[in-house]
């Protein structure tokens, strides 16, 4: 990968509670991926009362920190594209495929 535009858009976040998420579309510029033990949790999930985010943006994943994940490639993500969703925590990367 060598610019932002080359990262996996992060294509559906079912996600309620998260001040980045309206109902299925992500606001957060970029998101993390991290967790541990076969978990793949999202670690841009904010549960405040506060909207952020930006206006109109396609989110892409910036880092991931599943070395266990086939799509994980030098701690990026190699994806065509993520969803994020209720997994094992409320907010998981639900494209995670452990090697």
């Amino acid at each position: 990968m060598s610019t932002l535009m080359d990262l996996p858009p992060v294509t559906e976040c079912s996600v309620a509670g998260c001040s980045y998420n309206d109902h299925s579309h992500c606001h957060a510029a970029a998101i993390t991926i991290a967790g541990h033990d076969g978990d793949a949790a999202c670690a841009t999930f904010i549960p405040l009362g506060v909207k952020g985010g930006l206006e109109k943006v396609v989110t892409h994943v910036g880092a991931c920190q599943r070395q266990d994940c086939v799509h994980n490639s030098a701690l990026e993500c190699s994806a065509e594209s993520v969803r994020v969703g209720a997994g094992h925590d409320l907010a998981d990367c639900l494209t995670y495929t452990p090697r």
